[in-house]
């Protein structure tokens, strides 16, 4: 019988002083130093500062999905 998937997701908060799309990547890339068989993310909150008129700093909360090693997948070396 065939299974699908297992996922598992962890928060993380990505920062940035340029924009929204580089919090997100910054995020997502520090997250793939550790994690493997990253997969999704989905953003769950995005808040920054404000300077005088103009947004001055980006933080965006992302919920990153990785599947889960199945024991198949697991090798000892």
């Amino acid at each position: 019988m065939a299974i699908g998937s297992t996922y598992k997701v962890v928060e993380l908060v990505g920062s940035s002083s340029e924009s929204v799309q580089q919090a997100i990547d910054g995020a997502i890339s520090r997250a793939g130093q550790t994690i493997r068989n990253l997969d999704w993310f989905e953003v769950r909150e995005i808040r920054g500062t404000v300077d005088g008129d103009k947004a001055n700093w980006y933080q965006v909360k992302v919920g990153v999905g990785f599947r889960v090693d199945s024991g198949e997948d697991i090798t000892e070396d």
